[in-house]
């Protein structure tokens, strides 16, 4: 009977059951009505990635009624806040890059979905969606017509257990029983016995071995012939090809013997070489797993948050260890890490690190704080629903939003070496085969099979990401965590670094602070020598809802106060604090800040030679100028051997938007000829590092990721220190716990190192191939030997790059 290939999922269909459209084939309606769908939206170059990628939509009526549940939807939903939504739904039918694309281009099928991303290793898609404009069911029901049915239980979304996909345990399962049994039954023919009762079963024996053969070649293997299939008939070449095409030579030319009666075949080497690939990829699977499993456990970026103590005391502790019901305290651009309950009056939080919408969003005592908010404005209380998901942060940061465009060297070596390997591996096994044939058949055959499995090219491919993996280990393990494995290339690359200085290069923790009055009397009106307990109670209040590295210090070091109410705080980068307590003004900052007001000439004289050649904070309060608090900084422990060592093979320079108050001590504390550039702006700083850029520098950005944020989404590289406060930026690609400042040298060698061991081990699995594919082609490798060699090999890449990449971690 005749058949037909459908032209969007693939499958045969019968001549009579055809439907034809648009001079197209469709095996049935539903089939027909994703592709009216797809041509009606001028998106039928969903078929230019892959022929046939579609599945065939389920008729689900009725199925998803319970999404028009608010209380079941509230449970699905990561983040709901006003006209946006985002929902995280799994899709079991992700397969290729046509499903990628489809599901990335959801906004021009339903109106009202703004964006959708894939994650494709973990078959999910996350859609931003408007619900005033669409819904979750309308979403549902849509995916599902176009042959994306999501998988949505709510157990898992109430238990946070996933579905355990224990398919390759089973296929291993299979491979080995029958490769033991067809083992045992193989013995007899490897020593030629002659004894009666074996002579009268031989040919029983052979059979039965025929039989134990046909699952592991039919479902332990079927994986390979799936992948191969998919790539020839996707016009690309991948390396399973070449593994099937032996493992079905071996099966046919067993088949033969046994029926022609010539011997037992090949079906022992058959059984061993689909047991040992399979147990290689679980190797790789667990190994994968264990490298991600440690860097999510250990990912826990090196922030803290403030909780508010029953006795209302203050505490900073780890955002790891916030149950729900404790009281937090959240400051002006802090990042709000748990959903929670505001208590205080009101609040401004602005999501533009979930939605990449800017606007601040105002919300009332009692209403709901999603994780991933930041905080605008006035110092707020909110009380915790859910403990704090690392997952979710870790999300936040690596959102592809903030992706900077960074060359993937690696990558490109691995896809051009597996883009050419494949068609020579195939011309180098039956250029073999047919010189083989010639001399003797069964060498020929051993030969083909060899060649094709020894050669694959599955330790090369996992040179780089195993390497990557370990490396990201060992430094989350010395608190500096990386955004993802392209930011240990890019920090290998780096020749200039920019260091910030208040917050980065001097510690928040220690500083000699005083404060210096004016010397005019009260009598002018404008200026005082004193501050009263009141004054600092104001001081200390407006203080508490900022996060600069002097405002924090400020604030630790001035006594305990009564807690007042703030009715109006905006704290202006680069400047200061301007708040208004009790119908009281207080500014807090720069001279620049205090300038602004109309101090008289005199008084300006006098604000203008006190200012000279000090790190300080200006206070005013009610249009009175009262004197300001003087800064000794403390710098962090092991700044001066840090800046001798990267002097050494680095450009280093130092950015400060204060005075230049210390020069002098940060010239004879840094290496001769170490640039130091003060009174920067941050727009300057962002400037500055673009200049440096222009001039061919791979820039790398020390800041402490608050007026920094510009400067460090800059730079190549951003790494943003962090010390006890919850500043959170994406701009930055790496989080540096300040504890381990004087050990940035070492991060940035154990980088460079890194490249070296991938080069190292590129060539040592080249190396292996080649010497392999010598013993393979001249008749002296066994498949069976050649199935065991594989999985040894990716086990000998792997621990070459992890006890390499060990071994330079260790170099202090």
């Amino acid at each position: 009977m005749d058949t037909q290939n459908c032209f969007h999922c693939g499958l045969d269909i019968v001549k009579e059951n055809e439907i034809i459209f648009d001079d197209k084939s469709f095996c049935c309606n539903g089939c027909k009505t994703v592709y009216e769908i797809f041509n009606l939206n001028d998106m039928t170059c969903y078929y230019d990635f892959e022929k046939s990628p579609g599945a065939t939509p389920q008729d689900i009526k009725g199925k998803y009624d319970f999404l028009d549940n608010e209380n079941i939807v509230n449970k699905l939903l990561e983040f709901q806040e006003n006209s946006t939504a985002i929902i995280s739904l799994s899709i079991p039918h992700i397969h290729c890059s046509s499903c990628i694309w489809i599901l990335e281009n959801l906004q021009r099928l339903q109106k009202g979905i703004s964006t959708s991303q894939v994650n494709f290793p973990e078959k999910r898609v996350r859609i931003t969606y408007n619900p005033e404009v669409t819904s979750i069911k309308t979403i549902v029901y849509l995916l599902s017509s176009i042959g994306y049915e999501p998988y949505i239980s709510l157990e898992n979304y109430e238990t946070g257990s996933n579905k355990v996909d224990r398919t390759l345990t089973y296929k291993l399962g299979v491979a080995f029983f029958c490769f033991g049994n067809v083992m045992l039954l193989s013995f007899p023919e490897y020593f030629e016995v002659k004894e009666y009762w074996l002579d009268q079963y031989r040919g029983f024996f052979r059979w039965l071995i025929f039989a134990l053969a046909m699952p592991s070649f039919f479902y332990s293997a079927s994986g390979y012939y799936v992948s191969a299939y998919k790539s020839i008939r996707s016009k690309m070449l991948n390396i399973d090809i070449p593994i099937a095409l032996g493992i079905v030579v071996m099966f046919v030319r067993s088949a033969f013997d046994i029926i022609m009666d010539y011997g037992s075949g090949f079906f022992d080497s058959l059984t061993g070489l689909i047991f040992f690939m399979l147990l290689g990829k679980m190797f790789q699977i667990k190994t994968y797993s264990f490298l991600s499993f440690e860097r999510d456990f250990k990912s826990y970026f090196p922030i803290a948050i403030t909780k508010i103590n029953s006795d209302l005391s203050e505490v900073s502790v780890p955002i790891y260890e916030v149950i729900k019901g404790d009281r937090l305290l959240i400051r002006n651009q802090e990042l709000i890490p748990v959903d929670g309950i505001l208590i205080s009056e009101r609040a401004e939080i602005d999501y533009s690190f979930v939605t990449g919408e800017a606007v601040a969003i105002e919300k009332k005592s009692g209403d709901k704080v999603f994780a991933g908010g930041k905080q605008i404005g006035k110092v707020i209380e909110m009380e915790v629903l859910h403990s704090v998901s690392q997952s979710y942060l870790t999300q936040l940061w690596s959102n592809d939003v903030f992706q900077k465009n960074v060359e993937q060297k690696h990558k490109t070596i691995t896809d051009r070496i597996s883009h050419y390997f494949t068609p020579i591996l195939l011309l180098i096994a039956f250029a073999s085969f047919g010189y083989w044939i010639t001399i003797d058949a069964n060498t020929a055959f051993n030969v083909l099979t060899a060649v094709l499995i020894v050669a694959c090219p599955c330790a090369l491919a996992l040179t780089a990401p195993f390497t990557f993996g370990n490396v990201l280990r060992i430094l989350g393990k010395q608190k500096f965590y990386l955004k993802n494995a392209l930011v240990i290339e890019q920090l290998s690359k780096v020749d200039t670094i920019v260091f910030d200085k208040t917050g980065t290069i001097t510690t928040n923790k220690k500083s000699n602070i005083s404060f210096e009055s004016s010397s005019i009397t009260a009598k002018e009106g404008k200026l005082m020598t004193n501050l009263t307990n009141g004054n600092l109670a104001l001081v200390k209040n407006a203080l508490r809802g900022s996060n600069h590295p002097l405002s924090r210090m400020l604030y630790d070091f001035l006594p305990e106060v009564e807690k007042l109410n703030i009715d109006v705080f905006e704290e202006i980068t680069g400047k200061g604090i301007k708040a208004c307590i009790n119908g009281i003004e207080v500014l807090i900052g720069s001279s620049e800040l205090v300038k602004d007001s109309n101090l008289s000439a005199s008084s300006l004289s006098i604000l203008e030679k006190i200012e000279e050649g000090k790190t300080s904070v200006h206070i005013k309060i009610d249009g009175i100028y009262y004197g300001k608090y003087i800064f000794k900084n403390q710098y962090r422990a092991g700044l001066e051997q840090l800046f001798v060592v990267l002097d050494k093979q680095y450009e280093i320079k130092v950015l400060s938007g204060d005075n230049d108050g210390e020069r002098k001590t940060l010239e004879q504390l840094l290496p001769i000829g170490t640039e130091l550039i003060f009174n920067q702006k941050p727009e300057q700083k962002l400037e500055f590092i673009k200049k440096l850029q222009q001039e061919g520098k791979n820039v790398m950005m020390v800041g402490d990721g608050l007026n920094d944020a510009g400067a460090l989404a800059q730079s190549n590289i951003g790494v943003s220190i962090s010390e006890n406060v919850n500043v959170f930026s994406p701009a930055c690609d790496a989080i540096l716990d300040a504890t381990e400042f004087q050990k940035l040298n070492y991060f940035l060698q154990l980088s460079k190192n890194s490249i070296t061991t991938i080069k190292m081990s590129f060539t040592l699995s080249l190396l292996y191939n080649l010497i392999g594919l010598y013993f393979a082609v001249t008749g002296n490798l066994l498949p069976l030997v050649a199935a065991i060699i594989m999985p040894l090999s990716t086990i000998t890449i792997v621990s070459f790059v992890t006890a390499m990449s060990s071994y330079y971690a260790s170099k202090k």
